[in-house]
Protein backbone atom coordinates (compact mmCIF):
# COMPACT_ATOMS: atom_id res chain seq x y z
CA UNK A 1 0.00 0.00 0.00
CA UNK A 2 2.86 2.06 0.58
CA UNK A 3 2.86 6.00 0.43
CA UNK A 4 -1.09 5.65 0.11
CA UNK A 5 -0.46 3.90 3.61
CA UNK A 6 1.16 6.92 5.02
CA UNK A 7 -0.64 9.43 3.46
CA UNK A 8 -4.26 7.32 5.13
CA UNK A 9 -2.30 7.72 8.89
CA UNK A 10 -1.74 11.62 8.29
CA UNK A 11 -5.23 12.53 7.17
CA UNK A 12 -6.51 10.02 10.04
CA UNK A 13 -4.59 12.25 12.87
CA UNK A 14 -6.31 15.62 10.82
CA UNK A 15 -10.00 14.67 10.04
CA UNK A 16 -11.16 15.31 13.31
CA UNK A 17 -11.86 19.27 12.42
CA UNK A 18 -15.22 19.99 13.80
CA UNK A 19 -17.18 17.23 12.60
CA UNK A 20 -20.41 15.21 13.26
CA UNK A 21 -19.41 12.05 13.89
CA UNK A 22 -23.12 10.87 13.84
CA UNK A 23 -23.50 12.33 10.49
CA UNK A 24 -20.31 11.07 9.12
CA UNK A 25 -21.40 7.50 10.05
CA UNK A 26 -24.96 7.99 8.28
CA UNK A 27 -23.95 9.67 4.67
CA UNK A 28 -24.79 6.03 2.85
CA UNK A 29 -26.62 3.06 3.01
CA UNK A 30 -29.92 4.77 4.48
CA UNK A 31 -28.74 3.93 7.88
CA UNK A 32 -30.15 5.74 11.06
CA UNK A 33 -27.45 6.71 13.28
CA UNK A 34 -27.92 9.78 15.82
CA UNK A 35 -26.82 10.33 19.64
CA UNK A 36 -29.93 7.89 20.68
CA UNK A 37 -27.95 5.51 18.41
CA UNK A 38 -27.05 1.89 20.16
CA UNK A 39 -23.56 0.17 19.69
CA UNK A 40 -25.00 -2.13 17.54
CA UNK A 41 -26.20 1.11 15.39
CA UNK A 42 -22.82 2.50 15.31
CA UNK A 43 -21.27 -0.89 14.57
CA UNK A 44 -24.00 -1.90 11.99
CA UNK A 45 -23.16 1.60 10.36
CA UNK A 46 -19.54 1.23 10.30
CA UNK A 47 -19.42 -2.72 9.38
CA UNK A 48 -21.19 -0.91 5.80
CA UNK A 49 -19.60 1.77 5.32
CA UNK A 50 -16.07 1.34 5.72
CA UNK A 51 -16.65 -1.39 3.22
CA UNK A 52 -18.17 0.86 0.93
CA UNK A 53 -15.20 3.38 0.71
CA UNK A 54 -12.19 1.19 1.76
CA UNK A 55 -9.63 2.42 -1.03
CA UNK A 56 -9.16 -1.08 -2.22
CA UNK A 57 -12.64 -1.11 -3.62
CA UNK A 58 -13.88 2.27 -4.21
CA UNK A 59 -11.95 4.43 -6.58
CA UNK A 60 -13.65 7.75 -6.41
CA UNK A 61 -11.34 10.60 -5.61
CA UNK A 62 -12.84 11.69 -2.48
CA UNK A 63 -13.55 7.93 -0.82
CA UNK A 64 -9.95 7.42 0.92
CA UNK A 65 -11.20 10.92 2.92
CA UNK A 66 -14.90 9.43 3.50
CA UNK A 67 -12.83 5.91 4.96
CA UNK A 68 -10.65 8.17 7.17
CA UNK A 69 -13.72 9.73 8.34
CA UNK A 70 -15.58 6.93 8.69
CA UNK A 71 -12.75 4.99 10.77
CA UNK A 72 -11.99 8.20 13.25
CA UNK A 73 -16.07 8.63 13.62
CA UNK A 74 -16.26 4.66 14.81
CA UNK A 75 -13.36 4.92 17.10
CA UNK A 76 -14.75 8.04 18.84
CA UNK A 77 -18.82 6.64 19.09
CA UNK A 78 -17.87 3.02 19.40
CA UNK A 79 -15.77 3.56 22.69
CA UNK A 80 -18.60 5.03 25.56
CA UNK A 81 -15.61 6.88 27.62
CA UNK A 82 -15.33 8.77 24.27
CA UNK A 83 -18.42 9.05 22.97
CA UNK A 84 -19.31 10.67 26.70
CA UNK A 85 -17.22 13.19 26.43
CA UNK A 86 -18.02 13.58 22.82
CA UNK A 87 -21.79 14.33 23.10
CA UNK A 88 -21.31 16.66 26.15
CA UNK A 89 -18.47 18.57 25.13
CA UNK A 90 -17.56 17.59 21.40
CA UNK A 91 -13.85 17.07 19.86
CA UNK A 92 -13.11 20.25 21.69
CA UNK A 93 -13.93 17.80 24.89
CA UNK A 94 -12.00 15.25 22.97
CA UNK A 95 -8.50 17.16 22.27
CA UNK A 96 -9.06 18.02 25.96
CA UNK A 97 -9.38 14.66 27.54
CA UNK A 98 -6.31 13.31 25.34
CA UNK A 99 -3.90 15.93 26.05
CA UNK A 100 -4.52 18.02 23.32
CA UNK A 101 -2.51 15.51 21.37
CA UNK A 102 -4.53 14.01 18.54
CA UNK A 103 -3.00 9.99 18.30
CA UNK A 104 -6.09 8.31 17.17
CA UNK A 105 -5.73 4.80 15.69
CA UNK A 106 -4.80 3.69 11.79
CA UNK A 107 -7.82 3.53 9.95
CA UNK A 108 -6.55 0.15 8.23
CA UNK A 109 -6.46 -1.47 11.81
CA UNK A 110 -9.34 -0.39 12.92
CA UNK A 111 -10.99 -2.03 9.80
CA UNK A 112 -8.37 -4.87 10.16
CA UNK A 113 -9.64 -5.54 13.72
CA UNK A 114 -13.49 -5.27 13.32
CA UNK A 115 -13.10 -7.69 10.15
CA UNK A 116 -10.49 -9.97 11.63
CA UNK A 117 -7.95 -9.41 8.71
CA UNK A 118 -8.01 -7.30 5.24
CA UNK A 119 -10.24 -6.17 2.82
CA UNK A 120 -12.89 -9.37 2.55
CA UNK A 121 -12.41 -11.45 -0.62
CA UNK A 122 -13.86 -11.03 -3.67
CA UNK A 123 -14.38 -15.45 -3.11
CA UNK A 124 -16.25 -15.13 -0.13
CA UNK A 125 -19.72 -16.36 -1.19
CA UNK A 126 -22.05 -14.66 -1.05
CA UNK A 127 -25.51 -14.61 1.40
CA UNK A 128 -29.09 -14.70 0.27
CA UNK A 129 -30.49 -11.45 -1.73
CA UNK A 130 -33.88 -10.72 -0.90
CA UNK A 131 -36.33 -8.67 -3.72
CA UNK A 132 -39.64 -6.77 -1.68
CA UNK A 133 -42.12 -5.02 -4.15
CA UNK A 134 -42.51 -2.11 -2.43
CA UNK A 135 -45.65 0.53 -3.01
CA UNK A 136 -45.50 3.82 -2.71
CA UNK A 137 -48.71 6.97 -3.27
CA UNK A 138 -47.91 8.42 -6.56
CA UNK A 139 -47.63 11.58 -5.55
CA UNK A 140 -44.45 10.32 -3.91
CA UNK A 141 -43.18 9.51 -6.99
CA UNK A 142 -43.95 12.78 -8.70
CA UNK A 143 -42.66 15.47 -6.03
CA UNK A 144 -40.03 13.00 -4.83
CA UNK A 145 -39.89 12.15 -1.15
CA UNK A 146 -38.26 10.42 1.31
CA UNK A 147 -39.50 6.93 2.95
CA UNK A 148 -38.63 5.10 6.25
CA UNK A 149 -39.10 1.57 6.86
CA UNK A 150 -37.60 -0.67 8.44
CA UNK A 151 -36.24 -4.40 7.34
CA UNK A 152 -35.61 -7.32 10.38
CA UNK A 153 -32.97 -9.17 9.76
CA UNK A 154 -30.15 -11.61 11.61
CA UNK A 155 -26.71 -9.49 12.00
CA UNK A 156 -22.93 -11.62 13.43
CA UNK A 157 -23.49 -11.84 17.47
CA UNK A 158 -22.12 -8.27 18.75
CA UNK A 159 -20.52 -10.50 21.74
CA UNK A 160 -18.57 -13.03 19.71
CA UNK A 161 -18.24 -11.86 16.66
CA UNK A 162 -20.14 -14.70 14.71
CA UNK A 163 -17.92 -17.27 16.24
CA UNK A 164 -20.32 -18.45 18.90
CA UNK A 165 -18.45 -18.80 21.73
CA UNK A 166 -18.07 -17.40 25.03
CA UNK A 167 -14.57 -16.46 24.03
CA UNK A 168 -11.75 -17.29 22.07
CA UNK A 169 -10.22 -19.31 24.47
CA UNK A 170 -13.48 -21.81 24.18
CA UNK A 171 -12.91 -22.52 20.44
CA UNK A 172 -10.70 -25.47 20.01
CA UNK A 173 -9.38 -27.53 17.16
CA UNK A 174 -11.34 -30.33 16.64
CA UNK A 175 -9.63 -33.65 18.31
CA UNK A 176 -11.89 -36.27 15.84
CA UNK A 177 -10.48 -34.28 12.28
CA UNK A 178 -7.38 -32.49 13.61
CA UNK A 179 -9.20 -28.76 12.46
CA UNK A 180 -9.70 -30.53 8.81
CA UNK A 181 -13.32 -30.74 9.07
CA UNK A 182 -13.30 -34.68 7.46
CA UNK A 183 -12.21 -37.76 8.46
CA UNK A 184 -11.32 -40.87 6.08
CA UNK A 185 -12.89 -43.39 6.53
CA UNK A 186 -11.31 -47.08 5.47
CA UNK A 187 -13.88 -49.55 4.13
CA UNK A 188 -13.57 -53.04 2.84
CA UNK A 189 -15.02 -54.28 -0.34
CA UNK A 190 -13.67 -57.41 -1.04
CA UNK A 191 -10.99 -59.44 1.60
CA UNK A 192 -7.88 -57.65 1.54
CA UNK A 193 -9.10 -54.77 -0.40
CA UNK A 194 -9.95 -51.33 0.89
CA UNK A 195 -11.68 -48.29 -0.07
CA UNK A 196 -10.63 -44.73 1.31
CA UNK A 197 -12.97 -42.04 1.63
CA UNK A 198 -13.73 -38.66 2.95
CA UNK A 199 -16.52 -37.51 5.03
CA UNK A 200 -17.53 -34.41 7.10
CA UNK A 201 -16.24 -34.74 10.83
CA UNK A 202 -19.17 -35.88 12.70
CA UNK A 203 -17.54 -34.28 15.62
CA UNK A 204 -17.30 -30.77 14.59
CA UNK A 205 -19.74 -30.37 11.69
CA UNK A 206 -16.86 -30.22 9.21
CA UNK A 207 -15.98 -27.33 10.88
CA UNK A 208 -12.53 -28.02 12.26
CA UNK A 209 -13.07 -26.61 15.34
CA UNK A 210 -15.26 -27.09 19.04
CA UNK A 211 -16.93 -24.69 21.03
CA UNK A 212 -16.32 -25.72 24.74
CA UNK A 213 -18.57 -22.68 26.19
CA UNK A 214 -21.22 -21.11 23.71
CA UNK A 215 -21.82 -17.08 23.57
CA UNK A 216 -24.60 -16.32 26.45
CA UNK A 217 -25.74 -13.80 23.75
CA UNK A 218 -26.49 -15.76 21.06
CA UNK A 219 -26.55 -18.64 23.18
CA UNK A 220 -24.16 -20.20 20.28
CA UNK A 221 -26.00 -19.51 17.27
CA UNK A 222 -23.43 -16.83 15.84
CA UNK A 223 -26.51 -14.22 14.86
CA UNK A 224 -28.79 -12.16 16.83
CA UNK A 225 -32.43 -10.67 15.30
CA UNK A 226 -32.19 -7.10 14.22
CA UNK A 227 -34.45 -4.49 12.80
CA UNK A 228 -32.52 -2.09 10.81
CA UNK A 229 -33.42 1.44 10.01
CA UNK A 230 -33.52 2.25 6.38
CA UNK A 231 -34.56 5.53 3.93
CA UNK A 232 -35.86 4.79 0.41
CA UNK A 233 -35.11 8.15 -1.58
CA UNK A 234 -37.73 8.29 -4.42
CA UNK A 235 -36.67 10.31 -7.49
CA UNK A 236 -39.01 12.20 -9.15
CA UNK A 237 -40.23 10.35 -12.03
CA UNK A 238 -39.08 7.29 -10.92
CA UNK A 239 -40.38 4.12 -13.43
CA UNK A 240 -42.64 1.70 -12.29
CA UNK A 241 -40.78 -1.51 -11.31
CA UNK A 242 -37.35 0.24 -10.46
CA UNK A 243 -35.37 -1.08 -8.49
CA UNK A 244 -33.24 0.34 -5.74
CA UNK A 245 -30.32 -1.78 -4.29
CA UNK A 246 -29.17 -1.70 -0.57
CA UNK A 247 -25.92 -3.09 -0.76
CA UNK A 248 -24.60 -5.34 1.31
CA UNK A 249 -27.82 -5.28 3.63
CA UNK A 250 -28.87 -8.87 3.69
CA UNK A 251 -28.76 -11.63 6.49
CA UNK A 252 -25.52 -11.53 7.95
CA UNK A 253 -23.73 -15.08 8.48
CA UNK A 254 -19.78 -15.99 9.41
CA UNK A 255 -20.62 -18.32 6.44
CA UNK A 256 -21.10 -16.18 3.93
CA UNK A 257 -20.52 -12.41 2.89
CA UNK A 258 -24.05 -10.47 3.11
CA UNK A 259 -26.26 -10.26 0.28
CA UNK A 260 -27.94 -7.24 -1.06
CA UNK A 261 -31.63 -6.07 -0.16
CA UNK A 262 -33.86 -4.90 -3.22
CA UNK A 263 -36.68 -2.99 -3.19
CA UNK A 264 -38.81 -2.97 -6.44
CA UNK A 265 -41.02 0.08 -6.38
CA UNK A 266 -44.28 0.74 -7.71
CA UNK A 267 -47.32 2.98 -7.48
CA UNK A 268 -50.17 2.19 -5.27
CA UNK A 269 -53.06 1.79 -7.02
CA UNK A 270 -55.82 3.74 -5.55
CA UNK A 271 -59.04 3.01 -7.38
CA UNK A 272 -60.71 5.84 -8.97
CA UNK A 273 -57.17 8.37 -8.33
CA UNK A 274 -54.78 9.10 -10.84
CA UNK A 275 -53.13 6.33 -12.89
CA UNK A 276 -50.08 6.32 -14.55
CA UNK A 277 -48.25 5.11 -17.93
CA UNK A 278 -44.45 5.70 -18.19
CA UNK A 279 -44.39 9.64 -18.23
CA UNK A 280 -48.16 10.74 -18.99
CA UNK A 281 -50.98 10.57 -15.97
CA UNK A 282 -54.35 10.02 -16.75
CA UNK A 283 -57.68 11.46 -14.58
CA UNK A 284 -61.40 11.20 -15.02
CA UNK A 285 -62.97 14.20 -13.82
CA UNK A 286 -67.24 14.09 -13.69
CA UNK A 287 -68.94 16.90 -14.68
CA UNK A 288 -72.71 17.73 -15.11
CA UNK A 289 -75.01 17.79 -18.06
CA UNK A 290 -75.50 21.56 -17.51
CA UNK A 291 -72.02 21.63 -17.60
CA UNK A 292 -71.46 18.90 -20.87
CA UNK A 293 -73.88 21.08 -22.90
CA UNK A 294 -72.79 24.65 -21.97
CA UNK A 295 -68.99 24.20 -21.13
CA UNK A 296 -67.12 24.93 -18.01
CA UNK A 297 -64.18 26.48 -16.35
CA UNK A 298 -62.87 24.82 -13.12
CA UNK A 299 -59.69 23.86 -11.36
CA UNK A 300 -58.07 20.21 -11.21
CA UNK A 301 -55.49 19.87 -7.88
CA UNK A 302 -52.60 17.80 -9.08
CA UNK A 303 -50.54 15.33 -7.08
CA UNK A 304 -47.88 18.42 -5.98
CA UNK A 305 -51.17 20.68 -4.88
CA UNK A 306 -50.65 23.01 -7.94
CA UNK A 307 -53.90 24.12 -9.86
CA UNK A 308 -54.47 22.65 -13.28
CA UNK A 309 -57.21 25.28 -15.03
CA UNK A 310 -59.85 23.00 -17.54
CA UNK A 311 -61.49 24.60 -19.76
CA UNK A 312 -64.03 23.89 -22.12
CA UNK A 313 -66.74 26.23 -24.34
CA UNK A 314 -68.57 23.94 -26.17
CA UNK A 315 -70.47 20.52 -25.70
CA UNK A 316 -68.57 17.53 -24.16
CA UNK A 317 -69.28 14.44 -24.66
CA UNK A 318 -69.16 11.44 -22.18
CA UNK A 319 -65.26 9.91 -22.27
CA UNK A 320 -63.80 12.99 -23.84
CA UNK A 321 -60.55 13.25 -23.61
CA UNK A 322 -58.09 16.29 -23.50
CA UNK A 323 -54.71 16.40 -23.47
CA UNK A 324 -52.54 19.03 -21.44
CA UNK A 325 -49.34 18.93 -22.19
CA UNK A 326 -46.34 18.62 -20.05
CA UNK A 327 -48.27 18.13 -16.49
CA UNK A 328 -47.56 15.08 -16.85
CA UNK A 329 -45.21 12.87 -14.77
CA UNK A 330 -41.42 14.16 -14.51
CA UNK A 331 -39.18 12.41 -16.67
CA UNK A 332 -36.79 10.24 -14.56
CA UNK A 333 -33.59 11.21 -16.76
CA UNK A 334 -34.68 15.07 -16.59
CA UNK A 335 -37.06 16.25 -14.16
CA UNK A 336 -38.13 19.58 -15.23
CA UNK A 337 -39.34 18.20 -18.48
CA UNK A 338 -43.16 16.61 -18.05
CA UNK A 339 -45.57 14.52 -20.00
CA UNK A 340 -48.51 15.09 -20.83
CA UNK A 341 -51.64 14.66 -18.51
CA UNK A 342 -55.15 12.96 -20.04
CA UNK A 343 -58.51 13.85 -18.62
CA UNK A 344 -61.39 11.89 -19.79
CA UNK A 345 -64.41 13.13 -18.82
CA UNK A 346 -67.56 11.37 -17.71
CA UNK A 347 -71.10 13.05 -17.79
CA UNK A 348 -73.49 12.44 -14.89
CA UNK A 349 -77.16 12.69 -16.20
CA UNK A 350 -79.43 13.56 -13.24
CA UNK A 351 -82.35 11.77 -12.37
CA UNK A 352 -84.34 15.50 -12.70
CA UNK A 353 -82.51 18.64 -13.49
CA UNK A 354 -82.76 21.16 -10.54
CA UNK A 355 -84.35 24.73 -10.41
CA UNK A 356 -80.44 25.94 -11.25
CA UNK A 357 -79.75 23.80 -13.89
CA UNK A 358 -83.05 24.67 -15.36
CA UNK A 359 -82.56 28.19 -15.44
CA UNK A 360 -78.93 27.72 -16.64
CA UNK A 361 -80.04 25.72 -19.81
CA UNK A 362 -83.21 28.35 -20.33
CA UNK A 363 -81.18 31.03 -20.36
CA UNK A 364 -78.50 29.38 -22.99
CA UNK A 365 -81.11 28.55 -25.04
CA UNK A 366 -83.13 31.66 -25.24
CA UNK A 367 -79.43 33.46 -25.96
CA UNK A 368 -79.00 31.06 -28.99
CA UNK A 369 -82.11 31.64 -30.60
CA UNK A 370 -81.76 35.12 -29.88
CA UNK A 371 -78.27 35.50 -31.87
CA UNK A 372 -80.04 33.08 -34.65
CA UNK A 373 -82.85 35.49 -35.47
CA UNK A 374 -80.20 38.32 -35.48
Amino acid sequence: MGWTYTLMVLLFSACAAAKDLYKILDIAYHSSVHPSASKRDIRHAYKNLSRRYHPDKNQDPDAKDRFVDIAYAYEVLANEEKRQIYDRHGEEGLKAHEGGQSQHANPFDIFSNFFGGGYPSQQVRRGPTSLTEFEVELADIYKGANIDFMIKKRILCDHCRGSGAASDSDIHTCSGCGGSGVKLVKQQIFPGMFAQSQTTCNECGGRGKIIHKKCPHCDGMKVTDYTAHYTLDVIPGMPEGHEVVFEGEGDESPDWEAGDVILRVRSRRDKGGWRRKESSLYWRETIGIDEALLGFDRNLTHLDGHEVRLIRKGPTQPGFVQKIEAEGMPLFENHDLHGDLFVEYNVVLPIELSQQQRRKLSEAFLTESTHDEL
